[in-house]
C-alpha cells in the first residue's frame, strides 16, 4: 500500500468512526428530541387570522433558544418581513415570525439551507379528535397532534441532526466546518405572504448551495422518499349572477333560472363522466410512476365502500402529473336560512392543481375561457381573489442530490423511491429564483398516514428517527466536502 492508499484509508475508518458515533447520538438523544418536539406542539402556533398570533411568537422564541443553546450559530434571530403588497406603504403590514440562524462556512466547506415551518393548520372540531390537538399523546408508536408530523417534526429533525453532528464531532476531535442556515418560517399554512420578501431581507444570511425543505412524505413507514416533482396551484373566487334580486320560486321557479341551478350546470362541465378534467388548456406531465394500487388508495384516504375512484390513466399519474379541480366553499343560503326563493348570486371557491410544467397564469386563463364558455342561460361571471403557486420539478444530476439519496438508503436500510405529490409548495418557486445556484431536496417525516391537515395528525416515529438519522448523515458528508 503506497502513502496516498494508506490516507484514504485512515481517512475512510475516520468517516465510518464519526457516523458510528452519529447513529450512537441520533439514538441517545432520541426520546430527548421527541420530549422537545411534544413541547413545540403544546403551543397552538395556528397562523390563519382568527387565532391569537401570541402563539407564533412563543413558537419562534422556543425554537431560536434551542437553537442558541447549540453554540454553534454566528446569527440567531426571530424576524418579520413585510406582507407582499405592503412593502412600499409607510406602515407596512408584517407577516409572522420567523427563525433564522448562520454559521460560516469554514475551510471552503459548502454551505446547506435546513427550511421547516413552525406555524400550524387550526384544529378543526375537536370532537373530530381522539386526544386534544394540542396535548401531544404518544400510542400505537406515534406522535399525536396538530404540528406533530406537518411541520414541527421537520424543525427538529434539523435541529437533532445538528446537534448529533456537532456532538460526534466533538467526541471524535475535529471540527464542524459546515456552513449552516436555517429558516424556520411561521405562515407557509397562510400562503406564505411575506416570503418573497423575507428571503430578499435576508439573503446574504440565507444563501446556500444546497437547501433542504423538509416538508414532505415518504413513501411509507419502511422506505424513503426524495420529492422531485410538485403540482402548482390555480385558486380563485367564481361569482355567478342570474338575477338582480331574490324571487319567489314558486311563482317564478320553472321559467326564470337561479345562480344555484347555472352553477351546478356550470361546476359540472369542469369534469368528464369518469371524473378526469375536461378543461381544455390545462396540460399533463410525462413523469415516472411506481407502482400503486387502487387498495393503497383506498387505505390511505379512507374511500367509502361502493366509491369508486376518479380520472383514467394510472393512479399516481392522476396525483401527481395530471391536473385536479375541486370546489372548496360555496356562499350560498345555508339549509338553516333555506326560504322558497330563487337565488340571484351564487359564489364558488375552485381550488385546482396544476401539472408540472404549466404556467398557473395560462392555466388560470384556461379556466376562463372554459367557463364563460359553458356560462349556461346567459349567466353572468366575475372572478375574484385568483391566487398562483408554481409547480416544481427537480433536477436530479446534481452532487446534492446524490449525497441525500446515499445517506437515505444508509439511515433506512433501503433505497429511496423518488416520488411527485399531488399538493403545492409554492414558495420553492421563490427559493430557486433567489437562489439560483442551489440544489434543492424536499425530504420529510411524514408517512401516508401522518393525517396532516386532518384531524389525529400524527408522527410514526420510527420514521422520524429515520429522517433525523438520514439529515444528520447528510451533514456530516458535506462536512468533508468542498465547496
Amino acid at each position: 500500500m503506497n502513502h496516498h492508499d494508506g490516507d484514504n484509508a485512515r481517512q475512510a475508518q475516520a468517516a465510518q468512526a464519526l457516523e458510528s458515533r452519529i447513529r450512537e447520538t441520533v439514538e441517545a438523544s432520541f426520546d430527548a428530541t421527541v420530549a422537545e418536539l411534544s413541547d413545540l406542539v403544546r403551543i397552538p402556533s395556528v397562523s390563519w387570522p382568527a387565532f391569537d398570533p401570541r402563539h407564533l411568537g412563543e413558537s419562534a422564541e422556543s425554537i431560536a433558544g434551542k437553537l442558541r443553546e447549540l453554540g454553534i450559530f454566528d446569527v440567531v434571530d426571530v424576524r418579520r418581513a413585510p406582507v407582499a403588497g405592503s412593502e412600499n406603504a409607510a406602515d407596512p403590514e408584517l407577516g409572522q415570525p420567523a427563525v433564522v440562524a448562520r454559521r460560516a462556512a469554514r475551510n471552503g466547506r459548502p454551505t446547506v439551507l435546513l427550511y421547516a415551518h413552525h406555524d400550524v393548520q387550526p384544529p378543526g372540531k375537536d370532537e373530530d379528535w381522539q386526544t386534544p390537538p394540542f396535548e401531544p399523546v404518544l400510542r400505537d408508536g406515534r406522535l399525536f397532534g396538530r404540528g406533530a408530523a406537518d411541520d414541527k417534526a421537520g424543525v427538529m429533525s434539523h435541529l437533532g441532526a445538528i446537534r448529533a453532528v456537532a456532538d460526534a464531532l466533538t467526541e471524535s476531535g475535529e471540527d464542524l466546518d459546515l456552513g449552516i442556515a436555517l429558516f424556520i418560517e411561521g405562515e407557509e399554512e397562510w400562503a406564505s405572504q411575506s416570503f418573497g420578501n423575507f428571503l430578499r431581507e435576508n439573503r446574504e444570511l440565507l444563501a446556500a448551495d444546497a437547501i433542504i425543505v423538509a416538508d414532505s412524505s415518504n413513501w411509507d413507514t419502511e422506505t424513503p422518499a426524495l420529492t422531485v416533482a410538485l403540482r402548482g396551484a390555480v385558486a380563485f373566487n367564481l361569482k355567478i349572477e342570474t338575477l338582480d334580486r331574490a324571487s319567489h320560486s314558486g311563482m317564478f321557479g320553472g321559467a326564470v333560472p337561479d345562480a344555484m341551478l347555472a352553477a351546478v350546470r356550470l361546476l359540472d362541465t369542469m369534469w368528464d363522466k369518469e371524473g378526469a378534467v375536461a378543461v381544455a388548456g390545462l396540460r399533463e406531465a410525462d413523469l415516472a410512476i411506481p407502482e400503486y394500487d387502487e387498495a393503497r388508495l383506498r387505505e390511505e384516504t379512507g374511500l367509502l365502500d361502493g366509491v369508486s375512484p376518479i380520472g383514467t390513466g394510472e393512479i399516481l399519474s392522476r396525483i401527481w402529473a395530471k391536473p385536479a379541480i375541486s370546489i372548496t366553499g360555496i356562499d350560498a343560503p345555508d339549509i338553516a336560512n333555506a326560504s322558497n326563493t330563487l337565488i340571484p348570486s351564487v359564489t364558488v371557491r375552485i381550488s385546482a392543481r396544476i401539472a408540472p410544467g404549466q404556467d398557473p397564469a395560462e392555466a388560470f386563463e384556461a379556466f376562463k375561457r372554459h367557463l364563460q364558455d359553458h356560462a349556461p342561460f346567459g349567466a353572468q361571471l366575475t372572478f375574484e381573489d385568483g391566487d398562483f403557486g408554481q409547480a416544481f420539478l427537480v433536477d436530479t444530476s446534481g452532487w446534492a442530490v446524490a449525497e441525500i439519496r446515499k445517506a437515505m438508503a444508509d439511515a433506512w436500510d433501503r433505497d429511496p423511491v423518488d416520488t411527485g405529490i399531488g399538493g403545492s409548495i409554492p414558495f420553492i418557486a421563490e427559493l430557486v429564483e433567489e437562489f439560483p445556484g442551489a440544489e434543492i431536496l424536499v425530504t420529510g417525516v411524514e408517512d401516508p398516514d401522518s393525517r396532516a391537515h386532518s384531524p389525529n395528525e400524527s408522527l410514526h416515529l420510527e420514521t422520524f428517527r429515520k429522517a433525523m438519522l438520514t439529515e444528520a448523515l447528510f451533514l456530516a458528508r458535506l462536512n468533508q466536502r468542498s465547496a
